[in-house]
């Protein structure tokens, strides 16, 4: 038996097939503008995952506030097709298998309390660092998900009277800054590497970056005073980088008097499969 997992993303749409130890035959296709051109498309990949797998179940790691009772998503995202209608029933009907859905910041939280990072703690945040920050809250290792569905929305914290995190906190929106400052179009990457090298705006940016992080994780720490503060999003294979934003967060403990919270900053385990087997973690820990 194999469960198969679907992660929706405003560029593309990645699937894997679950055989119950591991992740496999995964791919993508790019992201459909119409809502039936993306049943379409979740129809054909169960369909070969069908041809020679007996798959049960089907996970879903989806953008906006998703709501498990009503099986329907709320808020906003870059798929907006995908909002407000029953579609946890719909999909049931498309694919005849039990359909689970969940967030994708939560989906990845997910993973990491299942089998990651953060199995061993009760109480952790997970901050997702991509475009914006996103992120998940868990207390007693259950999704804090909050009264309109918002736990976790740590990039609308706001830095000063008008700057949320997400604007100013990502390596996307550094490398976003030096483009329009140098006229180059360059990833967060590149910035990076170019940082390396001894570029100075390069060198400016990455540092208003890990400053704005280093902030919004500080606010965290002491707000929440959590076990372990898990970093998910291609950032978090840096290892230097994860060294210099504790620095910079213990930094700010110290400046806030706060010397008793312990920073403990880990990188995700899973990253880019992170929400396909959060979406797949949900048939094991639900009932």
């Amino acid at each position: 038996m194999a469960i198969a997992a679907f992660d929706i993303g405003g560029t593309s749409v990645k699937y894997g097939l679950w055989n119950g130890k591991e992740l496999g035959r995964k791919g993508s296709f790019p992201t459909p503008k119409t809502w039936d051109e993306m049943k379409a498309g979740f129809n054909r990949v169960f369909e070969e995952f069908a041809a020679d797998e007996e798959v049960t179940g089907a996970g879903f790691s989806f953008p906006g506030s998703v709501d498990m009772e009503k099986g329907a998503i709320f808020g906003l995202s870059a798929v907006p097709y995908i909002h407000r209608f029953p579609i946890r029933d719909e999909l049931e009907r498309e694919l005849g298998v039990p359909v689970k859905m969940e967030n994708d910041a939560n989906s990845a939280a997910l993973a990491e309390l299942w089998r990651g990072a953060a199995t061993e703690v009760k109480n952790a945040l997970f901050v997702v660092v991509g475009t914006g920050v996103g992120g998940a809250v868990i207390v007693n290792r259950q999704i804090v998900r909050g009264m309109n569905l918002f736990g976790g929305e740590f990039g609308c914290m706001l830095l000063d009277d008008s700057t949320p995190l997400s604007m100013v906190g990502t390596p996307f929106q550094a490398a976003n800054r030096y483009t329009e400052k140098s006229g180059e179009t360059i990833d967060g990457k590149e910035l990076f590497d170019r940082a390396e090298r001894g570029d100075e705006l390069a060198q400016h940016e990455v540092a208003v970056f890990q400053n704005a992080l280093a902030q919004g994780i500080h606010n965290l720490l002491v707000c929440f005073n959590p076990e372990l503060l898990v970093v998910g999003g291609a950032i978090s294979v840096r290892e230097d980088f994860l060294e210099q934003l504790t620095d910079k967060v213990n930094g700010l403990l110290q400046k806030t008097g706060s010397t008793d919270v312990e920073a403990r900053i880990v990188p995700c385990t899973f990253h880019n499969d992170a929400n396909l087997i959060g979406a797949v973690s949900k048939f094991e820990l639900e009932p």
